[in-house]
């Protein structure tokens, strides 16, 4: 058996939120991928989960050694030595690699950095259980939206003075301050930018920290609202927004903490995202490519029936606004690759991993690729080939995923023009 290229099957989750039966396609990649794996069609499947993490880590397709323990025998030919100094690994990745598939809206969420991930698991494991920070990227499979980044400051003033809702719950006084002092077109750092953010930070506050019978009321009366007076709305959308959202979780504060005070963003398949740590976003509906730092630490605001740590929640959060534009990814040409099909490098500012998509346009064609200074893990979202490096030759078929050693070349080649797939690494520099 190779160590140097392999197929792995990963395991998939089941939450509330996730797509049902075989609608989803994290349950059809699952069943592909793995013939043991039976759809019900009567559940949630929500996410594919490919990597090391102890919750579901994955395993050898062949051997159903747990990629762990393959790891943990060579890290050296495995990782590489550079990623084991950087990141202290020994048996895991650095990254998390994930297909989600989203039928109900997760939970407006943020995530820690690194100072505060460590703090709060140190106080409460339960909640939060490794001490990691998870900034992530999103990637389009299907059409997607989701909440990301708070609004222009311009855009929340505007509700504030349209929806007297929304003002009955951040009150008067606080509404005035911000729609009298917050400033249009500051350079990001300056003392403006920070007096914007301390204003945008006291609504926010009033809003997570509203007693739930105001909140109950005052969502009543704008989903009545966006039925009767939609044009009461500066955004077109979103009075059908907040009626889908309000079906899914009747009365919530994330009407408020997400319909109102988030950016709603729309994906084209293949357009990307990037949500850095401390920023709140939830994904809406769609199926996405999504990597992240290899950690499960949440903290939620609004759409869920879990645990809603406001305190910090409040305190810890950047207050970036801007609009959704500034938060999508910019996909670059890979120049470590060559031959037939296109390579797109989605690569955010962060050490953990970047994405590269690999897409045919002929059914005949293969494209290598130089190795990379780390692992990687590569998954087939659509259509069928093949990939290899050396002597070893594998299908790749939709749904497969494979392990990709530090330091490895590979060739796909596609047998139809749909061939696409998505490969998460991670290298030293």
């Amino acid at each position: 058996m190779s160590d140097k290229l392999f197929r792995l099957i990963a395991a998939s989750q089941q939450y509330d939120w996730g797509k049902i039966g075989s609608k989803s396609a994290v349950a059809q990649y699952a069943t592909l991928s793995d013939p043991n794996v039976k759809i019900d069609e009567a559940k949630p499947y929500a996410e594919l989960w490919m990597g090391t993490h102890l919750k579901a880590p994955s395993k050898n397709a062949d051997s159903n050694e747990l990629l762990n323990d393959i790891i943990a025998k060579n890290p050296e030919g495995t990782l590489g030595n550079d990623i084991i100094n950087k990141f202290h690994a020994k048996n895991e990745l650095p990254f998390l690699f994930k297909v989600l598939s989203i039928e109900k809206v997760l939970s407006i969420q943020a995530h820690p950095d690194k100072a505060l991930g460590k703090i709060l698991h140190a106080q409460d494991p339960k909640n939060y259980p490794d001490a990691n920070h998870k900034p992530e990227m999103a990637i389009a499979v299907t059409d997607f939206e989701g909440f990301c980044g708070f609004k222009p400051l311009g855009e929340i003033a505007d509700e504030l003075k349209r929806l007297p809702e929304f003002r009955n719950i951040v009150g008067n006084e606080i509404a005035d301050h911000f729609i009298n002092n917050f400033k249009e077109n500051v350079t990001v750092g300056s003392a403006d930018d920070e007096a914007n953010r301390k204003l945008l930070q006291s609504v926010f506050s009033k809003v997570m920290n509203a007693p739930e019978d105001q909140i109950v009321q005052n969502a009543r009366a704008l989903i009545k609202r966006a039925h009767d007076n939609p044009a009461d709305f500066n955004k077109s959308d979103l009075p059908d927004l907040l009626i889908r959202l309000n079906k899914q979780f009747p009365d919530d504060i994330g009407l408020f903490c997400g319909g109102l005070l988030l950016n709603h963003c729309r994906l084209n398949a293949g357009e990307g995202l990037f949500l850095r740590a401390k920023d709140p976003h939830a994904y809406i509906s769609g199926d996405i490519i999504e990597c992240m730092a290899a950690s499960d630490n949440v903290v939620r605001a609004g759409f869920t029936p879990k645990f809603k740590d406001v305190k910090n929640l409040v305190e810890m959060l950047t207050y970036n606004y801007g609009t959704v534009d500034e938060q999508k990814m910019v996909a670059e040409k890979f120049p470590r690759s060559s031959g037939n099909g296109e390579s797109l490098l989605y690569n955010p500012p962060i050490e953990e991993f970047a994405v590269l998509e690999t897409t045919f346009k002929t059914s005949t064609g293969k494209r290598h690729f130089e190795g990379v200074d780390g692992p990687s893990v590569i998954i087939v979202t659509k259509g069928n080939g093949k990939i290899s490096t050396g002597d070893v030759k594998l299908d790749a078929n939709t749904g497969f995923v494979f392990f990709v050693a530090a330091n490895t070349p590979v060739d796909l080649e596609t047998t139809d023009s749909t061939f696409t797939s998505y490969r998460a690494f991670v290298e030293p520099n």
